[in-house]
């Protein structure tokens, strides 16, 4: 592959990720949740499972502990999620989305849906299941994280 090539390649994976968070996030306000960023669906994604401690967070977002723990406050404040005891470590505080945050995932997760459903309008199912299948090859794992 030539480098204009590779520099196409990457200019539409980039593209298309940053229509993709910036769509869910749209959806996301349309669907009441004014008062959140991006940033913050990056979050919840780490919190959803079972919650997370700040270093937790901070590790997954690739930001400091401190700024992970203005992020907590402001969600926490904003009644997103909310501070626990650790169950194993009595030195830890456990974030945890309420119900309000899930009712914010899964509104991102109804976003991200019709997003994808419009790939699959274009590239048709077998295409679109394949473009999957592919970026999940190359893919590195670890955190999706915003880029900073």
């Amino acid at each position: 592959m030539q480098n204009s090539d590779a520099m196409a390649l990457s200019a539409a994976l980039l593209a298309a990720a940053g229509d993709l968070t910036q769509r869910i996030h749209d959806g996301v306000l349309a669907r009441g949740f004014t008062d959140l960023r991006p940033a913050h669906g990056f979050a919840f994604a780490r919190l959803a499972p079972d919650g997370a401690t700040v270093g937790d967070l901070a590790a997954h977002l690739g930001v400091t502990k401190q700024a992970a723990s203005q992020l907590v406050d402001e969600i926490v404040r904003k009644g997103y999620a909310e501070r626990r005891p650790h169950p194993r470590d009595a030195r830890a505080r456990l974030v945890v989305l309420t119900e309000r945050g899930r009712a914010c995932t899964r509104a991102a997760e109804e976003a991200a849906g019709e997003v994808v459903g419009r790939w699959v309008e274009v590239l048709g199912e077998g295409e679109a299941r394949l473009l999957g299948e592919r970026l999940a090859r190359v893919a590195p794992g670890g955190p999706v994280r915003p880029a900073w």
